[in-house]
Formats: C-alpha cells, structure tokens, sequence
C-alpha cells in the first residue's frame, strides 16, 4: 500500500485531517485500532471555538452542525450565590462559541470520508512507524492475521495520549512538561433540558460544578471529586444533591433530574511535549498536549493543530514549500502555551484546593471579584474563551502598538 500521508488514529483530528487534505487532492490513508463503533461511542467535549467551527465548514461537513448545533454567545461564572455573565459576543467584537457534540463532529467527519472513497482501516492491530528521519517512511500494522505495510511521505500521529506515534519518538528528543492536578470530575450525561441556556462554571466551598449541555433534551453535567473517588460510589441521587448544593439556589430550583445514561470520573492534568515533530512525523491534538477541560480547548486545540498541519502540507504538494516542514512544532505551540495558560488559569481560578480557608482561598474570591466588575476582566475571559486566532505558518510582521 502506498499514500501521500498516513493518519494514526480515527478521532475527529484524524478524520478533520483527512477531510481536509483530500479536498486537496492529498491521498490519506487513516489507521485506527478500535472500531467505527467504539470511536463513536466516546463521550467528550461539546463546545467548539469560532475558529473550529469555521474550519469544519471549510471541511464541507457543517451541515447538521448548522441545523442542530447551538451558538452561544455567553457564558455565566457563579460563586457567592450568585451569577455573572460574561457576553462573549458582545466583548469580542461577535465571536461566540458553538454547543455541538464531539460525537457527533467525529460522526459527520466518518460520513464524509464514506462519500469521499477516503480510506479509513478500522481495527487496525500493532500500528507502528518505521524510518521516520528518512525520505521513505512508512507503517506497519496487522490486519486480518496478515501484518501490512503502508509507505508515505509524511505520518500524523492523531492517536491521542495513550497512543503509538509520541512513543515512536526517542525519549531523549522530547521534552516533557506536566502537571496533575489533585482532583478529578464527576461527569453524568442525562437526558433531561439543560438548567440554562447558557453554560455555568460554579466555584463553591465544597467544590467545582460545572452546568452544561449537548442539546436541548440532553445535558452534561460536572462536579469536583477527590482522585480516589469511585464511580460505583456515586448513585444518581447523590450526584444530583451534590450538584444542587455547589450550584446558586436560583438555578438548583429548576434543574431537572433523572437517570444518568452515563457516567464516568476523569482526571485532570496539563501535559505538552516539545517539539511536536520528528522527521516525517507530526503530532496532533491529545498525542502532544492535554489540557484540563475547564477552559473547553482540548479538541479545540486539536483542530488548530490540524489547521497548521493541513496548510502546510498543502503547500508543500501544491507549492514544493518544504522549508515550511520545520516551521510546524513553533506555530502550534504559540497557541498550545497560550491555551494551556488560559485553562490552567481557570483551574486554579474555579477549583477547592483546600478544606480551609487558607491565602489561596482569598486569592481565588478576590480576583474573581476584581474579573467579574470589570469590562477589561470580563473581556479577558471571553477573548480566551472563544478562542485565539490560529497562528499563521509564515509570521507576518510584528503588531506596532501606539506609544
């Protein structure tokens, strides 16, 4: 078998970049080890910055977005009983966010790639890259009992964190920087009217809550745990009493309960490693950074990693810019840092890191006081929220600022 650029992994980045490249006349291959069933059935994110959104319509695989998908143009912080807007339209100039499943993203990326011919190699067993500082890499994986070779130009490694393609890279070549955060969140997805129409980030004594959604009969909702928290210790009664305490009385009075049709505990922890390229191998999304969701930029970041990516590789095969090859792990990693901060921030800003009222506990009160009354605060937030502009491949020159 042979390809222009294999893809490692059938996550929405995989199958973004596919997408992308082939409306380019770029031949793709994408390799996955679990089935099409599997990827489907993993719940993630659900907010979408501008500049994805503008991507999956450059893609061509924005119509059920559209249709289906919910522009938000705020978000509320709560702490102290109470409520604060932040108007992310109305701070940025226009920009909002949009509520649309990643599972249903990844679901209109695969019927897009059907209709294309693209060819996507599911259950894919032992995927491993070979020869990647050379001019003829290529991967292997077994398939069917038979082990098969695929020879590219160029391998994506979109296989997220636990994934073969940063493996593939020696250990002495990478620098890594990580952070693991002493709690985790609680997740339930219910299929019950969201509380609000827009999503409530809650800072409580007891924790951090989070009120979102996936639709207007479906919600997703968070609460703070300790790391050593158990999923079978928490009943749906228990999870939707403790939610009702973190969250202002107003909005407990109306949340509706019900049976949760999932739930899990995920771990919170900033990780990236640099650089982002080796050889003839790219990481993408989750295979080179990972962001604590409280800042929503996790598949964010994976798509403006995409972004870089197919741009690139396009003017690679349409302009024979190779020089722009080494130009990869700096372009993503301006936005990833800036991303990393905002959520970090967010963290630190909005979670219990003590049972006693201790300096950070003020810290944490007196600046959401200061964010919260102030338009420049208030902007910060939103410019961060809905998301930075992409880096451009080919700096252009820098900003002049009036003295």
């Amino acid at each position: 078998m042979k390809t222009q650029v294999a893809i490692i992994g059938a996550g929405p980045s995989g199958l973004l970049l596919g997408q992308l490249l082939s409306r380019h006349g770029i031949d793709n291959v994408i390799l996955e080890r679990k089935s099409g069933d599997y990827v489907l059935s993993r719940i993630r994110a659900g907010v979408l910055e501008q500049g994805m959104v503008d991507l999956l319509r450059e893609a061509g695989v924005d119509e059920r977005m559209n249709a289906e998908g919910h522009p938000h143009s705020g978000v509320e912080l709560a702490f102290d009983n109470r409520r604060v807007r932040v108007d992310l339209a109305g701070l940025t100039g226009g920009q909002t966010v949009m509520v649309y499943g990643q599972t249903e993203v990844t679901r209109d990326l695969m019927a897009a790639r059907e209709a294309s011919g693209g060819t996507t190699i599911y259950e894919a067993d032992n995927v491993q890259p070979h020869d990647l500082e050379s001019d003829s890499p290529h991967v292997t994986f077994d398939k069917d009992g038979e082990t098969l070779r695929l020879d590219c130009d160029y391998v994506a490694g979109c296989d997220g964190f636990h994934g073969v393609s940063r493996r593939s890279i020696p250990a002495d070549r990478l620098k890594v920087f990580e952070k693991v955060y002493p709690f985790g969140w609680l997740g339930v997805l219910s299929d019950t009217p969201p509380v609000s129409d827009e999503l409530i980030y809650a800072r409580h004594a007891r924790g951090f809550a989070l009120c979102s959604m996936r639709s207007p009969t479906r919600s997703r909702y968070y609460v703070q745990v300790p790391l050593d928290e158990k999923v079978e210790e928490w009943s749906d009664g228990r999870f939707w009493e403790e939610l009702k305490r973190r969250i202002p009385d107003d909005v407990a009075e109306k949340l509706v309960t019900g049976p949760s049709i999932e739930k899990s505990i995920a771990p919170l922890r900033s990780f990236v490693v640099e650089p982002m390229q080796y050889g003839k191998l790219f990481l993408v999304g989750d295979a080179a950074h990972i962001v604590p969701p409280t800042g929503a930029k996790g598949l964010n970041l994976a798509a403006s990693d995409v972004n870089t990516l197919y741009r690139l590789l396009v003017k690679v095969y349409h302009e024979g810019r190779t020089d722009l090859i080494p130009r990869y792990s700096q372009t993503c990693l301006k936005r990833i840092w800036k991303a990393e901060r905002f959520s970090w921030w967010m963290t630190s800003l909005l979670h219990k890191f003590s049972d006693e009222e201790d300096f950070e506990t003020r810290m944490q009160q007196a600046e959401l006081d200061y964010l919260t009354s102030s338009e420049a605060g208030l902007t910060t937030i939103a410019e961060n929220y809905v998301g930075l502009p992409y880096e451009p491949l080919e700096c252009p020159h820098p900003p002049v600022f009036p003295p």
